[in-house]
């Protein structure tokens, strides 16, 4: 019945893909309108209306985001928030489940793609890795995020964990990031999206539930550069144990 899998999985995907497109192109005109506002007001409304969608979009192919630990977010406190990252789902999945405005850093290229770069022109910080200037001048753009009350949420893994481990090693720029801004980090841990999008497999997909935690802050003022690999270091066995813990 292997076949059958696949063909099933093969349709769900095109259902998916089709939904998505049409549920985009309803919410373009309203998300571009609130881009021309000043900020942050724009990513905050831009935000707003992007988890309006997904409350919508998500339910509707089958896979309901389940959330613990909003009770961490407290009002007007901007977190860098630190998610792991296992599948492209991740970015709807953390849409629906950041309850404010939130930005993230993405790669320069994504800003092209035909309509969907202007979403990710308003939603992300956007970095050419390859440049220098580039990367210095995002993370001025991260920490004026922060200062405008806005959350900024990093994959410190860099890319897709493809691995059998619960994490990849991380970065270092999420929490030179916290230690230069005095700003707590947030640590996240994303459920399940592999088993949706599966690595390897070229349009492909399964619906299941995703869950999301949000694990309590961890606190950075008044720490040093000399400070960043022992607070990588903490978040990351953090987040390791919770994994393991609910996987």
């Amino acid at each position: 019945m292997k076949w059958l899998k696949n063909l099933l999985a093969r349709l769900y995907a095109a259902y998916a893909l089709i939904l998505f497109i049409c549920t985009m192109l309803i919410m373009l005109l309203p998300m571009w309108l609130v881009s021309l506002l000043p900020s942050p007001r724009n990513i905050r409304y831009f935000m707003a209306l992007g988890r309006g969608w997904m409350h919508v979009y998500m339910p509707l192919i089958f896979c309901p985001v389940r959330r613990k630990g909003l009770e961490y977010f407290k009002s007007g406190e901007p977190y860098i928030i630190v998610c792991n990252h296992n599948s492209m789902v991740d970015i709807p999945a953390t849409t629906y489940a950041i309850p404010a405005g939130s930005k993230s850093l993405a790669k320069k290229e994504m800003a092209k793609i035909p309509i969907w770069g202007i979403m990710y022109k308003v939603g992300s910080v956007l970095v050419d890795r390859h440049d220098p200037e580039s990367r210095r001048q995002s993370v001025l753009e991260m920490k004026e995020v922060l200062r405008e009350g806005v959350h900024m949420l990093l994959y410190p893994e860099g890319t897709r964990n493809k691995t059998d481990d619960p994490l990849k090693s991380f970065y270092d720029g999420a929490f030179n990031l916290a230690v230069e801004t005095g700003k707590p980090i947030l640590p996240a841990v994303i459920f399940n999206t592999r088993k949706i999008l599966p690595p390897g497999k070229i349009f492909y997909a399964l619906p299941h539930t995703i869950d999301v935690h949000f694990l309590a802050p961890i606190r950075t003022e008044g720490l040093s550069p000399e400070d960043v690999e022992s607070l990588k270091e903490r978040v990351y066995k953090t987040m390791w144990e919770h994994i393991e813990r609910n996987w």
